[in-house]
């Protein structure tokens, strides 16, 4: 038990908190919802404003709105949850 307490002590508390939330996504995704929203808002610089998880054919994608604040834009992307991508 020491040793399992001493590699949690060593991990930083985002990458804990990431670590954490991967694990309580869908069994299937290799990505948790959080972390798709985290990735739409550092490569598109917006903000999620809704979140929703859908199923096709047992196939689990995000469906994510941004919001851009410098232009006023909004738009929505879908990520696969088994693989990452972004369409």
């Amino acid at each position: 038990m020491r040793y399992a307490r001493a590699a949690v002590t060593n991990v930083r508390p985002r990458a804990l908190l990431i670590l954490l939330l991967s694990a309580v996504g869908t069994a299937d995704a290799a990505v948790s919802m959080d972390q798709a929203v985290r990735l739409v808002e550092q490569r598109f610089h917006a903000r999620v404003v809704k979140a929703e998880m859908q199923k096709d054919n047992g196939h689990v994608v995000y469906v994510l709105r941004l919001l851009s604040e410098a232009t006023g834009k909004v738009w929505t992307v879908r990520v696969d949850a088994a693989s990452g991508s972004v369409q």
